[in-house]
């Protein structure tokens, strides 16, 4: 999809109108997480504050997608606008006009992002946790992995048969445990995706972001740029099958290696808690599909 950058683009269609610097879109982005995030503290609203804080970037995401369908229909215009283009002068001034909109819109998609990406940052610093979308793309930048819906890349990857896009690189499964979230754990995690990054320098990671050691690899993630593929238990549609189904779809991205953690690392909390279920799947699902697995482990 066209990228547009944010100097050259209100000349380019005529628009006296300057767009806001990209400094101030990232303020205003922080700023507004970190009003709620006070407003919020230390009140009765504060058990709901991740709930409110996440449905804030989320409106953001949502209106960049918005956006983003009306630039892709405006796209549609400029295709059948060359396809009826007579030659005429009127002809030439519509097709100038749809061009014209569709960069607006491209550009009010890139502004957005940064809005929301910056209030995913602050989100992030003043809590530990990590916003992801729950539908639909986010593009990579600078403050964020690029994350997919386990489903956009399945596809992708069928379409790769009939020269189509695919998820763009190499995956890696990762799966841990909700309670390896300790300082021990976080350190191993990126210990071994430090190590499968180097040999996949392209990889993206795929997890199904549940909390504990799955929001750690997306902030490894986050820091690295690496892409980040999501499948998320779908606690609606499969109960308590729900991580199992999502293993299923971490496995149909025929990754090259598999990542678990399915305890904490802590030695003292680890020995009264029993491993995560769906991590010790992961491992037996890679073992029957012959894909290399490596659990993670404490240091010799």
């Amino acid at each position: 999809m066209f990228q547009p950058s944010f100097s050259p683009l209100p000349t380019a269609f005529d628009d006296g109108r300057e767009q806001p610097p990209e400094a101030q879109l990232e303020q205003l982005g922080h700023a507004l997480m970190t009003e709620v995030i006070d407003v919020l503290s230390d009140t009765q609203l504060e058990d709901f504050r991740t709930l409110i804080c996440e449905a804030l970037i989320g409106a953001f995401h949502s209106a960049a997608q918005r956006i983003d369908r009306d630039a892709d229909n405006q796209r549609d215009d400029i295709n059948r606008l060359v396809r009826d283009n007579d030659g005429s002068e009127i002809a030439d001034v519509e097709l100038q006009q749809a061009i014209a909109k569709t960069r607006a819109a491209d550009m009010a998609v890139v502004a957005v992002e940064a809005i929301r990406d910056a209030a995913a940052q602050a989100y992030t610093s003043a809590t530990g946790d990590v916003w992801t979308a729950w539908k639909g793309t986010v593009r990579a930048s600078r403050a964020t992995a690029a994350q997919m819906e386990a489903r956009d890349a399945l596809r992708a990857a069928k379409a790769r048969k009939h020269a189509a896009t695919d998820p763009g690189a190499t995956i890696v499964a990762f799966r841990a445990a909700p309670q390896a979230d300790t300082a021990d754990d976080a350190q191993r995690i990126f210990d071994a995706l430090n190590w499968a990054h180097q040999q996949w320098p392209e990889m993206a990671l795929a997890t199904t972001g549940a909390k504990g050691g799955e929001k750690i690899a997306i902030k490894w993630a986050q820091q690295k740029k690496v892409t980040l593929v999501l499948a998320k238990a779908d606690f609606d549609k499969n109960g308590r099958a729900a991580p199992f189904r999502a293993n299923d779809q971490l496995m149909d991205l025929e990754p090259v290696c598999v990542l678990t953690l399915a305890n904490t690392l802590n030695t003292e909390r680890g020995a009264s808690l029993q491993p995560f279920g769906p991590a010790l799947n992961l491992g037996q699902k890679a073992a029957e599909k012959g894909v290399r697995h490596f659990p993670v482990k404490a240091r010799p």
